[in-house]
């Protein structure tokens, strides 16, 4: 995902200026000397070739150390330094130098921010995922169409690649279930449960996780599940809604679901174990067999 995104013209050109850029000052003792002297010892965080995430890490290190590069290449010890005059000396310098680049690299960070949120979310270990996969690209995707302006020109492409690559890896039945049993998202939006593509999701998912259970697909289903949308019985307490509201590192919807859903305890079974699953970047590339081992593990 992030790498399509960076493989277009406007944000390829600058992750290419950056990479240079950087190379270049380290790739010699005196300009790497002359850039820790200007930044008080702080690093550029060079670009790796395995993670693209890395290439956004050097984009903010640069932007935090702006001012500093641009005193550096405007200095009288540049000028007399024997790299200045050689032709990446005097690519690098137009580089800093350059109001375009700069302004390329806020706009990177702006549209890139949301989406290494997720990826960081995913990754990391403190707290099951797959609850809020889904619903994270969603908010990035609405914060990458603000930090456009609402320009469809320039926010299209970038959604459009994010929606390609959700499709068939983050939008499964398994994904949208868990948004909609994710409390603090129901809650925050009740017009979930009447959009057609999650309750479509949500029933194929159900049919395939019981689909030798015809009366627990009644009960979970007809029963259960409206109960929950509806805020009934705890589901509708005041603890309850208030401790949903915030999607902080104390909130975990599994636990959620074992404080409020004791009126609902197959539903309940079914959300705790779906929302206690664990997710990572690389599952945007596999298959999601553990979709299966939910089926086997339930009942």
């Amino acid at each position: 995902m992030l790498e399509g995104i960076g493989a277009l013209p406007r944000f390829e050109k600058i992750l290419d200026q950056a990479k240079k850029l950087t190379i270049f000052i380290y790739a010699h003792h005196k300009t790497l000397a002359m850039m820790r002297s200007y930044t008080n010892k702080r690093e550029i965080i060079r670009p790796g070739v395995t993670r693209f995430a890395s290439a956004f890490l050097t984009l903010q290190s640069l932007a935090e150390k702006k001012e500093q590069l641009r005193h550096m290449f405007s200095s009288t010890e540049w000028e007399e330094c024997k790299f200045s005059s050689t032709p990446k000396g005097n690519a690098s310098y137009k580089t800093v130098s350059s109001v375009q680049f700069w302004s390329g690299v806020a706009q990177f960070l702006k549209v890139f921010s949301p989406l290494v949120k997720v990826l960081r979310m995913v990754d990391a270990d403190w707290k099951p995922s797959m609850g809020f996969v889904y619903g994270e690209i969603k908010v990035a995707k609405e914060e990458i169409i603000t930090s456009l302006g609402g320009n469809e020109k320039a926010y299209k492409p970038i959604i459009d690649i994010i929606n390609k690559k959700m499709k068939g890896r983050l939008d499964s039945s398994l994904h949208l279930t868990s948004y909609l049993l994710n409390s603090y998202y129901h809650y925050k939006d009740p017009q979930l449960q009447y959009d057609p593509d999650i309750m479509n999701a949500v029933l194929d998912f159900f049919d395939t996780l019981l689909c030798d259970n015809f009366e627990m697909q009644r009960q979970v289903v007809t029963i259960d599940l409206p109960k929950y949308k509806k805020k009934v019985d705890r589901f509708g307490c005041d603890l309850a809604i208030k401790n949903c509201r915030v999607n902080d590192a104390e909130f975990d919807p599994a636990i959620w679901w074992g404080l409020f859903g004791g009126t609902t305890p197959h539903l309940t079974k079914i959300a705790m174990r779906i929302l206690s699953l664990t997710s990572s970047s690389s599952g945007c590339e596999r298959n999601w067999s553990t979709f299966w081992v939910i089926i086997y593990c339930v009942y």
